[in-house]
């Protein structure tokens, strides 16, 4: 098993001191430490200071035309490089690509706009691909929000999953139940040009519930191009939701509707009878498995950083919501190349 590694303790920047001025190899000196030769190598090559570069006092005088090289040597002094190594320790895991105000203003701007992190780490490099100023990762990105200079800013209450601290989930208990829809086709049964994602017109469908008595959404995401559609239903009933697919399908050209995967909520009961007037055919994920309509899940989550739980549907405008759609159909995916679901799915439909 390796040995843990721990960083040079000021005693032993005493003794490597001591031990270099006493004329010691940094092999010796990493044998009666005991070290690893590379250790004292990278201390001694990092920390020595060379005193002509701190005080004009170290200089001696000499003509400037004369002057080859530096003026004294480097040397190694223990205060001194623990000082050093105090700075180096206090600037260490900082987001120093965030120093930059362009960088600043696109990542504050387009968070406001409900991008996360990584969509906007990788739209950088299409939006700027010859500036290196225009570069961070979506790691950076979230310890720079969390960072204690931005909290007060309050800019992790843009996040898809906001919260005021970073935190780990652990897989959640699962009860299984029997389903109960009747010409119930299973998930397993779906052709495997489906789970590929290697042909378009292959959807995900769900609702998302608003306030107690205020209807609810009935949302589709296509598989291929992530694009989402949504609209208001007064219930999830099968009649309203029936209706809803309908009005959905007959907008889209022939080719991009040619299966629904559902979950085995009661408001697809009547699956039956769409595949039966449009020839669109739905197939039903396993009970409390989400993660099988996985593309779905992740954009009602992103319509619920819009519409949290318990807001009242009945009091939001079609147009509101139809803005709401195409704010997140634009916003650039890293799984599309950083390129939109909109504009994906507007190329799809014309081929």
């Amino acid at each position: 098993m390796p040995k843990q590694y721990k960083h040079v303790s000021l005693d032993e920047r005493v003794e490597v001191e001591k031990l270099l001025d006493q004329g010691h190899t940094q092999a010796e000196i990493a044998r009666q430490l005991g070290r690893s030769r590379s250790t004292i190598s990278r201390e001694v090559a990092r920390r020595s200071w060379r005193p002509s570069n701190t005080s004009a006092a170290y200089t001696p005088y000499r003509p400037a035309g004369l002057r080859v090289g530096e003026w004294t040597k480097k040397q190694y002094r223990a205060t001194i490089a623990q000082t050093h190594a105090a700075k180096a320790a206090h600037r260490s895991h900082q987001p120093q690509r965030m120093g930059h105000d362009l960088l600043v203003g696109y990542v504050r701007e387009h968070l406001r706009r409900g991008w996360t992190p990584e969509e906007i780490a990788g739209r950088l490099r299409l939006e700027f691909p010859d500036n290196a100023v225009m570069r961070v990762s979506h790691e950076t990105l979230y310890a720079w929000i969390y960072a204690p200079p931005q909290r007060a800013l309050g800019l992790w209450q843009y996040l898809p999953r906001g919260q005021r601290k970073r935190r780990k989930r652990g897989p959640a208990r699962k009860v299984r139940r029997a389903p109960q829809i009747r010409f119930r086709v299973p998930i397993n049964q779906r052709p495997p040009e489906v789970e590929d994602r290697a042909e378009f017109g292959h959807w995900e469908a769900d609702s998302v519930l608003g306030a107690r008595g205020t209807g609810a959404l009935h949302t589709e995401v296509e598989r291929t191009s992530r694009f989402l559609i949504a609209a208001k239903i007064n219930a999830t009933t099968a009649h309203a939701t029936l209706a809803a697919q309908h009005t959905m399908i007959a907008a889209l050209p022939a080719h991009a509707v040619k299966s629904i995967t559902a979950d085995n909520g009661s408001e697809f009961a009547w699956h039956h009878k769409l595949a039966d007037s449009t020839g669109v055919p739905t197939y039903f994920a396993d009970p409390y498995s989400a993660w099988q309509r996985g593309t779905n899940e992740h954009f009602n989550g992103r319509i619920r950083k819009y519409l949290p739980k318990r807001t009242r549907l009945d009091t939001i405008t079609d147009h509101e919501l139809c803005d709401i759609i195409t704010e997140i159909n634009n916003r650039p995916r890293k799984i599309l190349g950083w390129q939109t679901p909109a504009e994906v799915f507007t190329h799809l439909c014309s081929t």
